[in-house]
């Protein structure tokens, strides 16, 4: 079964900024188009992102207001210091990009942006040019489907297709992404590749293994004793 990949999900259209964009147009962009953060484009090529967190430190110190982080200040707030003096998204972004490619697997991109801990990634093809950006909503709308359609899904190609059960043997019922299922097969080396289909299924929240096997092939079989 082929898991879902970052170009089936991510956005295609990205709205962006240039390296010389004012700061107060990024906060047009950022108000205008109802988005958290931009990236910033240079050459078709992302080179940094401005997101709301990059433009506040301008109202924390009040545009060199207030006063200077102090000699033991940490680097995070040294860092917002100098943002707040920044003209221009080349002034405030953060760089370096964190990004992903289009036929990398939905799985893989959603463990970068746990590990990273951002929000979003923008999606790059094999020159480096910006074709689209994947967040996180985008990653969790796998989870938005019809109850029938995925029981649908997991009888013809879990079964069906790849197990070549006779669907219509197996009890497949899903509540809310929740899948149990019921009934035999024939080897208890099947119901553990079913389980882990269903689970690798789009959609699936959880799974509830009611099957049972036919013969447990997963011990040994008992030598016959001869008697001389």
């Amino acid at each position: 079964m082929r898991e879902p990949t970052v170009a089936s999900l991510m956005t295609a259209e990205v709205i962006g900024a240039s390296p010389d964009t004012s700061f107060q147009d990024l906060v047009r962009l950022l108000e205008e188009n109802k988005i958290s953060a931009l990236p910033v484009v240079e050459d078709d090529r992302p080179v940094g992102v401005v997101s709301e967190a990059d433009l506040l430190p301008k109202e924390e110190f009040r545009a060199g207001a207030e006063e200077p982080p102090g000699l033991f200040a940490g680097r995070a707030e040294k860092h917002r210091w100098a943002q707040s003096a920044g003209l221009t998204a080349r002034d405030v972004m953060t760089s370096p990009v964190r990004t992903t490619t289009p036929d990398t697997p939905a799985s893989k991109a959603a463990r970068e942006l746990a590990i990273s801990g951002v929000r979003r990634l923008f999606v790059v093809d094999d020159d480096g040019v910006l074709v689209g950006v994947l967040s996180r909503r985008d990653l969790l709308s796998l989870f938005v489907r019809e109850d029938a359609d995925l029981r649908r899904q997991i009888q013809d190609e879990v079964f069906g297709r790849t197990l070549w059960v006779d669907p219509l043997t197996i009890g497949v019922t899903v509540a809310q992404g929740v899948v149990t299922l019921s009934g035999r097969l024939e080897r208890r080396s099947e119901i553990d590749i079913a389980e882990h289909l269903v689970r690798s299924t789009p959609g699936v929240v959880e799974v509830h293994n009611n099957l049972r096997p036919e013969w447990d092939d997963s011990k040994p079989p008992r030598q016959t004793e001869i008697f001389g």
